[in-house]
């Protein structure tokens, strides 16, 4: 009973320090931007200066799965690195060229109703009257959250929105599909060969669309990357997979709340973005509903 006890207040703690951290990346990006970089270069960096510290730990640590674990096993790997790391981070970094760091996060919040809709989807997973107001009234507070913006930025408020809630729904469906093969592989080797997987992707994306200009940016960009590549992204991956293994996907989406209110703080003090009244109401009706929803019975 203690050693469960003790599992779970370590997931308990693993889950609110990796969505902080994970929640510091969206500044970052913003402040990265103010020296030019592009989306896609952006994201290369952070994934390729991250990469060596994945590829030393799997290496480093003898892997605890067994033979149950094949190339089919190894595939669904590549997938949900492809889907929750690579597209995830894709579709963030371009959507956060229209938004602000704030509202970016409000969005991707919302992911614990996408986990509930996916679940339901494909487990058949019953979907109770209360999570469905309670997914209803979310919504309802994202469109309030964005009403006053949509009426300043127009068009691109729209389109960068779209770009983050699809990130939100490739996250979810990482989420979801993923926690059967976290206990095959182990915390560590499955987070580094999803990261490795990702990195991949991100240099073939980078190969098509990259203008292969390295060097020529401000020393900020580079210090900017190395501290998303660890502190928003290796730590927090890690993190975020043993909270995972601990809990279960549904109970730690119930952490996610503390995410919106750090970027905005954070972008409060590092970005000078205002947060409007009403948009403030929005928040805390998105949250509220998202905690609705995550709440078992």
């Amino acid at each position: 009973m203690v050693r469960s006890l003790s599992s779970k207040g370590l997931g308990v703690l693993f889950a609110i320090l990796g969505v902080l951290l994970f929640s510091s990346k969206a500044v970052m990006v913003k402040l990265a931007y103010r020296y030019g970089v592009d989306s896609v270069t952006l994201l290369l960096f952070r994934m390729v200066f991250a990469l060596p510290f994945y590829v030393l730990i799997a290496f480093w640590k003898k892997p605890r799965y067994t033979r149950e674990v094949g190339a089919k096993e190894f595939g669904w790997i590549f997938f949900f690195g492809f889907l929750g790391y690579y597209l995830a981070s894709l579709f963030d970094f371009i959507g956060l060229q229209y938004l602000k760091a704030g509202l970016e996060r409000i969005i991707l919040f919302i992911y614990p109703t996408l986990v509930v809709l996916l679940s339901w989807l494909i487990f058949r997973n019953k979907i109770t009257r209360i999570q469905f107001m309670a997914i209803a009234v979310t919504y309802l507070g994202v469109l309030v959250t964005f009403w006053d913006e949509i009426g300043v930025e127009g068009d691109s408020v729209i389109w960068g929105g779209f770009l983050i809630f699809l990130s939100a729904f490739t996250y979810a469906a990482y989420l979801v599909g993923s926690g059967w093969l976290i206990p095959k592989f182990g915390v560590l080797h499955f987070t580094c060969y999803a990261m490795m997987a990702s990195t991949i992707c991100v240099v073939i994306n980078y190969v098509f669309v990259g203008n292969f200009n390295f060097f020529h940016f401000p020393k900020e960009v580079y210090l900017l990357a190395v501290a998303m590549a660890i502190f928003a992204t290796l730590i927090p991956s890690f993190l975020v997979s043993a909270a995972i293994a601990r809990l279960g996907a549904s109970t730690f989406s119930i952490f996610g709340s503390l995410g919106p209110i750090s970027t905005i703080i954070l972008a409060y003090f590092f970005l000078e973005e205002q947060i409007s009244g009403i948009q403030m109401m929005g928040i805390l009706v998105v949250i509220f509903g998202v905690s609705l929803v995550s709440r078992k019975k």
